[in-house]
């Protein structure tokens, strides 16, 4: 039985916020759903997060930049859930 792979690398989500200028206190601000600095910061390294978080993060982000319709594609190179 093969071993699962938790870490993706750094995902796209890094460069957009770069891009944007936002901080992951900016996201944690903004949140709605109690997204904390140690979930923005796990999804920045590419360590796999739920569907849940990665949604949280998303909404977080649209949030503060409505008018770039963030997607989870645009943020994250995997699917949550995904082998």
């Amino acid at each position: 039985m093969e071993k699962e792979s938790r870490d993706f690398g750094p995902q796209p989500l890094v460069e957009i916020m770069k891009k944007l200028g936002v901080t992951s206190h900016d996201l944690h601000q903004v949140s709605r759903d109690q997204l904390t600095y140690k979930m923005v910061a796990k999804g920045c390294k590419g360590r796999k997060l739920t569907l849940n978080v990665q949604k949280k993060i998303l909404s977080a982000l649209n949030t503060l930049h409505p008018e770039a319709h963030f997607t989870l594609k645009k943020l994250f190179n995997y699917k949550a859930g995904s082998k």
